[in-house]
């Protein structure tokens, strides 16, 4: 699997500040790691299976401590059954296909909250617009790409809530985010512990249910049995490909039991193929500032 493709699931549309790829195919991310921020440059992997990398900053030596476990060398996809003929005919074509895991819980929290109950474009807008207004430029040449670090937890819980608006991000989500960057010192804990676990402190903050924490958990611990119920697509996708209709959350939930503890593993293999159900009809709009909220948020 090659390193954009592992990076990409980690890229929060393409405008992300906090990751780049320059002219020569090198990845950039900028992170925030238990010592610091940092800033990354991953070249792509050599023909012989080399992956060179170096990092700059307070987190260098962290980030480059943790490069394995980011380009996925810890998804064990073990006790996994495809089970279906398409799932198993995508992973015989994508044998190498991983699920990375960052260890950072806010850094995937706070893009996450961000995007609950909006469209793509307006979810990625506002994390486009927070980084850029209130992140720091990262260590390193990849600054001069414009690579940023997302803001710290002090600056979150500091910012007024007229600047939020200011960010297209309301009051519903604004409130979460601030509320779990009261809690940084916990998630910081969250890396170490099993990523099923990792979801009861998670949904113990308000406005934090069942899809944030699986976008969480996938992308910030790996946990290969995160599926995103309450997701737009997820259920209808699923049942589109493998069954030939769409699915709701509970015939999703009902119908992945077969995979558990490795749920995950369906979307995930669909998503890497492409495949999907055809979009038809009129787009989700973009919503004002007075959204509601329910247990998928």
């Amino acid at each position: 699997m090659s390193v954009g493709a592992l990076l990409a699931q980690h890229r929060r549309g393409r405008g992300d500040p906090t990751q780049r790829v320059d002219g020569s195919g090198c990845h950039w991310r900028a992170s925030r790691t238990p010592e610091g921020p940092v800033g990354l440059a991953i070249a792509p992997q050599s023909r012989a299976g080399e992956i060179l990398a170096e990092a700059w900053g307070p987190g260098a030596q962290w980030a480059l401590a943790q490069l394995p476990e980011l380009l996925g060398d810890a998804d064990d996809w073990t006790g996994f059954e495809p089970v279906h003929p398409l799932l198993a005919e995508i992973r015989r074509r994508m044998p190498h296909l991983r699920q990375g895991r960052t260890g950072r819980v806010l850094e995937s929290l706070v893009p996450s909250i961000i995007e609950q109950k909006v469209t793509g474009k307006e979810a990625f807008g506002g994390f486009r617009a927070l980084v850029r207004r209130y992140g720091e430029r990262a260590p390193g040449p990849g600054g001069d790409l414009g690579l940023m670090v997302q803001p710290d937890a002090d600056t979150l819980r500091g910012i007024p809530s007229w600047e939020w608006l200011a960010l297209h991000i309301d009051p519903a989500r604004s409130r979460t985010v601030v509320a779990a960057a009261r809690a940084a010192a916990a998630w910081d804990r969250l890396g170490d512990v099993d990523a099923a676990v990792a979801s009861v402190p998670l949904r113990s903050v308000r406005g934090i249910g069942v899809w944030t924490s699986a976008e969480v958990r996938q992308r910030a611990l790996g946990d290969p049995d995160a599926v995103s119920f309450g997701d737009y697509h997820v259920a209808r996708d699923v049942g589109w490909a493998l069954e030939g209709r769409e699915f709701d959350d509970d015939e999703l939930a009902a119908y992945l039991e077969t995979w558990r503890p490795h749920r995950g593993r369906v979307p995930l293999l669909l998503g890497a193929a492409g495949v999907r159900r055809p979009r038809k009809g009129p787009r989700m709009s973009s919503r004002g500032h007075l959204p509601g909220r329910d247990q998928f948020a």
